[in-house]
């Protein structure tokens, strides 16, 4: 099964994400796909502008149907002390695969909620309890 490939920028100038799909000569964003004697290469460049955080698609959505990306915050249940509480993580690549915390994403995406980003809600970015 093959996964959709898309990307969003971070401005830290504009203070807004930018997407590859809303590209015009004045975003400076772009994308590049080597190609040798006709054949497509397996090196893709993103084209951005400096200071910019070029974030993925996952390719997961969370339990509402909302696209998973790169830098999102997630809510999820805490699991670990079984106490009611919720925790929030943000979603990184490590070790070659999407993490939440300690865990793989693929494994907790579908009981989680896309509830900011590190860059809107910094102050989300850290592990947080809820009660709910």
């Amino acid at each position: 099964m093959s996964r959709e490939i898309k990307f969003r920028v971070w401005s830290n100038e504009l203070k807004k994400y930018r997407f590859l799909s809303d590209v015009n000569n004045n975003q400076g964003l772009g994308m590049g796909f080597e190609v040798v004697n006709g054949w497509g290469g397996n090196v893709t460049t993103i084209y951005h502008s400096i200071g910019d955080v070029v974030e993925q698609y996952t390719g997961l959505k969370d339990k509402y149907g909302k696209e998973i990306y790169e830098g999102d915050i997630l809510k999820r249940k805490d699991f670990l002390f079984y106490d009611g509480n919720f925790i929030f993580l943000p979603v990184e690549y490590k070790y070659a695969e999407w993490e939440l915390g300690m865990r793989r994403l693929n494994d907790v995406y579908k009981s989680c909620e896309v509830v900011g980003n590190i860059h809107d809600n910094p102050e989300l970015s850290r592990t947080m309890e809820v009660s709910e």
